[in-house]
């Protein structure tokens, strides 16, 4: 029985609990963790239908299901227990009043709202203008609709919470709702679930009963605008059974939202045998659309890594390992004599490991861009692996915060490291271990600060509470900043990297150029931007426009094609300054793989004119640059560290092998 994971909050006592049982269970036991693992249904079980926060493309502000005049559950509302990455993400889910019966096809009367009221009015007007999405739950898997547009279909999850007919100046409310749940008709061993103690871990083990039941395998909807007399249905109680409807109706037939008008809500539910399996339920929502243009962006990276390759080829062999093997075929005496004739990266033998400047900063970025990069790579391989299961809310979020935080001891370690290589001793090792750990988490702090203050302002669901607020700067504290610190002190006993050659007291005059050196550094940033556009625009269409994405592997070979053109792009920039008699390549080699940032934002500024256009306001603007922003500097300090890291073992090969004194 397959059982996919999702990310909780458990004790100790529940994890030893688990391990105990993981050592006693048996060939052919199967585990879990609160996710989606398989339920088998039995005939007329009953099903509860989950609200999430209603969505929108045009705000991208999520709120509450119930901040809307919807009918509410009869035992009141529950939340669910949501996760880190789901309260992150704006996540809210609740009990609902829908309930089904397995296999059993019905039409039922809900509740009749009282008068709508002018608030209520404007409110339902505005999110359907807004085009907000109601986002329903069956067994794990969110709800599909599906429209015909110039005679292609296309899947939508969720539904409107209302429409405004072209040429009207009506807005009418969806009050009816036909479900169709698609259930595969299960027949095996049965099983047996054997828990912890606490909620949401267990181990599930096969038993030699034989048992047939429903699993759900399918989720869709049809909304629908009704008006019906209200003096008729007040009469009914919940879940009395009405007439079926026949959708869509005519405009005169429709509810409108207007007020004074006491609005009815009611639904339909037909269960549909499936030769879906369990397994493969989700495909349908998982479908790799454009993966031809994907392979695209693949070979147009292999093509500029080839490119770049040629050229670092050139380098080596051509121009680095001729000049090296020329030099050393030469005796003393002819030497000294080239010593005196020297052109190009040889004159500056005795400046080119010169302390650069804010040497501190760059050791802490070098370090945060270390974590950051561990953090992606890890994430993204576990996910290309299958272990970041859609059906498993917020886990991905949830998985790249506690790598991050764990990932502190190896920024600390190098940062330090890196400090003691620059300077020569550990002076001042605590200093940069503090801003290693504070910098990066604090430009998010600080962002996510400004953004939670406008969302808090529009009492949007997006906003961060303020317990998880302390919670995040508790696990930053208590976690991240002490990691770092450790990795810090084992950096100080780690031996130092010692420099080839010896520095020159009085630093060499860097010859004049017709143009800035800056402006080849900020140019290099197209290459790697050439290597990750296309899968940029997945991923922010993922983000902002409601699509799954889940095409890891691709994204995966993505960022090992991005990985490698960044070092050579640096590779090739840096060994073109030394030629010039440039020896401040330190930032140089940084920024000319991490300028691929600045693209990145640009490119998310483009997305936001072009691809975006239906997104109003100045929240909904502010929340995509901030955002926008984050991502693009998390992606400056790991691509920076990517070139900065090849071109400081370049240089130090490079001039290891050059023996003047």
């Amino acid at each position: 029985m397959r059982s996919d994971l999702i990310s909780g909050r458990y004790s100790a006592m529940s994890v030893l609990a688990f391990l105990v049982m993981l050592l006693a269970c048996r060939p052919g036991d199967a585990f879990y963790l609160p996710g989606s693992y398989m339920h088998t249904y039995s005939q007329g079980e009953n099903i509860l239908v989950k609200v999430n926060s209603l969505t929108s493309i045009e705000t991208e502000l999520p709120f509450s299901y119930y901040s809307l005049p919807y009918c509410q559950p009869q035992g009141g509302i529950k939340k669910s227990a949501e996760n880190l990455g789901e309260l992150l993400m704006g996540d809210q889910i609740d009990n609902s009043p829908y309930r089904f019966r397995v296999n059993v096809n019905e039409s039922l009367y809900l509740c009749t709202r009282s008068p709508l009221n002018e608030h209520e009015v404007k409110l339902l007007k505005q999110r359907t203008r807004d085009l907000y999405q109601v986002n329903m739950i069956l067994d794990n898997l969110p709800v599909r609709r599906f429209t015909e547009q110039n005679e292609v279909v296309i899947q939508w999850t969720g539904y409107p919470v209302g429409y405004t007919p072209s040429g009207s100046s009506e807005d009418y409310i969806i009050n009816h709702l036909k479900f169709k749940v698609l259930v595969h008709e299960y027949e095996g061993r049965g099983t047996e679930i054997m828990t912890t103690g606490e909620e949401g871990m267990g181990m599930i083990a096969e038993t030699d009963d034989n048992k047939s039941g429903y699993e759900i395998v399918g989720f869709e909807v049809i909304p629908c605008s009704v008006k019906r007399d209200p003096e008729a249905m007040l009469k009914l109680n919940m879940y009395d059974k009405i007439d079926s409807v026949k959708c869509p109706l005519e405009l005169e037939k429709s509810q409108t939202i207007r007020e004074g008008e006491r609005i009815s809500f009611t639904y339909e539910v037909e269960f549909v045998k499936s030769d879906i399996r369990w397994p493969s339920r989700w495909d349908a929502y998982l479908k790799m659309e454009g993966a031809r243009v994907h392979w695209f962006s693949i070979m147009n990276s292999l093509m500029v890594i080839f490119f770049l390759a040629g050229i670092v080829f050139v380098i080596f062999l051509r121009t680095v390992r001729r000049d090296l093997t020329r030099y050393e075929e030469l005796d003393k005496e002819a030497q000294a004599q080239m010593n005196e004739e020297l052109s190009g990266w040889k004159l500056v033998v005795g400046d080119v490991f010169r302390e650069p400047t804010c040497a501190k900063l760059l050791c802490v970025m070098v370090g945060d861009g270390i974590q950051i990069t561990g953090m992606a790579v890890v994430t993204i391989v576990f996910a290309a692996l299958g272990f970041m299961s859609p059906a498993s809310r917020g886990m991905l979020l949830t998985g790249m915060i506690i790598l991050y935080l764990f990932l502190g001891i190896v920024a600390g370690y190098f940062g330090v490291r890196l400090w003691r290589t620059i300077k020569g001793g550990s002076e001042g090792w605590r200093s940069v271990c503090w801003s290693t750990a504070c910098f990066f988490p604090g430009i998010v702090f600080v962002i996510l600060t400004i953004l939670n203050f406008a969302l808090w302002g529009s009492k949007s669901t997006g906003a961060i509470p303020i317990s998880l607020y302390f919670t995040l700067l508790s696990l930053w504290f208590c976690i991240s900043v002490p990691l770092t610190l450790i990795g810090g002190f084992i950096g100080t006993r780690a031996e130092e990297i010692q420099f080839p050659v010896r520095t020159n007291q009085i630093p060499r005059e860097i010859p004049a150029r017709k143009y800035p050196s800056w402006l080849l550094v900020l140019g290099a940033g197209t290459l790697p931007f050439g290597t990750l556009f296309i899968e940029l625009f997945f991923i922010l269409s993922s983000i902002w426009l409601g699509r799954f994405y889940y095409v890891f592997g691709f994204l995966l070979v993505v960022l090992l094609l991005l990985v490698i053109v960044c070092a050579e792009v640096s590779l090739v920039l840096t060994y073109m300054h030394l030629c010039v008699e440039d020896w401040k390549w330190w930032w140089k080699a940084f920024f000319a793989s991490g300028s691929v940032a600045l693209y990145v934002f640009l490119y998310s500024i483009n997305y936001l004119v072009f691809d975006l256009r239906s997104l109003s306001g100045p929240v909904s603007a502010l929340l995509y640059l901030g955002y926008s922003l984050i991502m693009a500097t998390a992606i400056m300090l790991s691509t920076g560290t990517i070139g900065f890291l090849t071109s400081f073992y370049f240089v130090h090969y490079l001039f290891s092998s050059v023996k003047i004194d």
